[in-house]
């Protein structure tokens, strides 16, 4: 065994004997113990001198090497590798797609933390298996779990939580979990997160655009009821909810169609890009105003729909990621309501 390396496990400690290995070898490189490139022994040898299982020891060079603690050299054993994760914070960050909005909230999360943290990425594409396969691999290997979310039924439908997906988050120390976009999951842990309100969000922003929607007869809701990347059924429950306070007639459509009847005075909700760039170019190509003729208000704010003058109703990104940064960097973890706007241009 190294010399340098001195590894003594508490029997009565309730911390799994493979965390122990993991944070003595940590703490001795943080020490200077151990330096860079220095051998440690191998799996059998700490085994046998500490009276472990191999499986055991097994489990803690693994999640060592996951967090690039370790490396592991064929023919010659293992050897510290960098050392500057060591004093970092080590994030796991989960997203359950590749979007403009979601890179927002994981950018915004990175420059908080700055040099303070070490974030890795991960992508679901709203896949149940993909969730639970991917974060059963990465348990225990991180300070933090920030994780975003939303599932897909095989009806393509919205879901917040899955069995197999609850069942994998409930693993996840509650200090150590923050949940962002999506708190409808019923865990048992007093975890953080950073969230939206999607039903009362929608309503909400839609009061604030109330006078300039008056001048229209008609608004209608352009929900995608079977996306790939599916949305909460909660936006249309408060864009029902709006309609009904005040008594706006009101129709709720899947997509933007080709060749559109577009009536005037008819001002249109729309949560996906491909649709708000087909309604403009039909109202272009059919001479109506829009502003004016037809309205449109785009769900989620981006830098084209604000240079193109889109009013939008928006979570705000940037606010998400800080307050989730925010968390982890003051190891505070609490349950915020994320701010969602309405943004006034020139399309309502």
């Amino acid at each position: 065994m190294s010399q340098s390396i001195e590894i003594k496990i508490n029997e009565s400690s309730r911390i799994p004997k493979y965390k122990q290995i993991v944070d003595l070898i940590i703490g001795d490189i943080s020490k200077g113990k151990l330096k860079i490139g220095e051998k440690i022994p191998s799996i059998n040898e700490l085994s046998e001198s500490c009276y472990l299982s191999r499986d055991t020891v097994e489990k803690a060079y693994n999640q060592l090497k996951e967090q690039k603690v370790i490396i592991s050299v064929k023919g010659k054993g293992y050897y510290t590798a960098k050392t500057d994760l060591i004093s970092k914070i080590n994030v796991f960050f989960m997203i359950n797609k590749l979007s403009s909005y979601k890179m927002m909230i994981y950018n915004s999360f990175v420059n908080s933390m700055g040099i303070n943290g070490h974030v890795t990425l991960a992508i679901y594409h709203c896949e149940e298996s993909i969730f639970t396969r991917t974060l059963e691999r990465h348990l225990g290997a991180f300070d933090y779990y920030v994780i975003m979310p939303h599932f897909k039924a095989e009806n393509l439908e919205h879901q917040s939580i899955t069995q197999a997906s609850h069942t994998i988050l409930e693993k996840i120390p509650n200090d150590k979990l923050i949940i962002l976009d999506n708190d409808r999951l019923e865990l048992k842990a007093n975890y953080g997160a950073v969230y939206q309100d999607f039903q009362e969000d929608i309503y909400n922003a839609l009061k604030k655009a109330l006078k300039k929607l008056e001048k229209y007869d008609k608004l209608v809701l352009v929900y995608p009821v079977k996306s790939v990347y599916p949305y909460p059924r909660r936006i249309v429950h408060g864009f029902r909810k709006f309609c009904s306070k005040y008594k706006f007639d009101f129709e709720i459509l899947n997509e933007i169609y080709d060749d559109m009847e577009l009536d005037s005075k008819d001002a249109y909700v729309i949560i996906e890009e491909n649709d708000l760039v087909n309604l403009v170019r039909q109202v272009r190509q059919k001479k109506r105003i829009l502003g004016q003729d037809i309205g449109i208000i785009s769900y989620n704010d981006t830098p084209l729909k604000d240079l193109l003058g889109i009013t939008v109703i928006s979570t705000h990104f940037k606010a998400m990621g800080e307050t989730a940064a925010s968390m982890v960097l003051n190891n505070k973890l609490e349950k915020v309501k994320n701010i969602f706007e309405y943004i006034e241009r020139h399309s309502v």
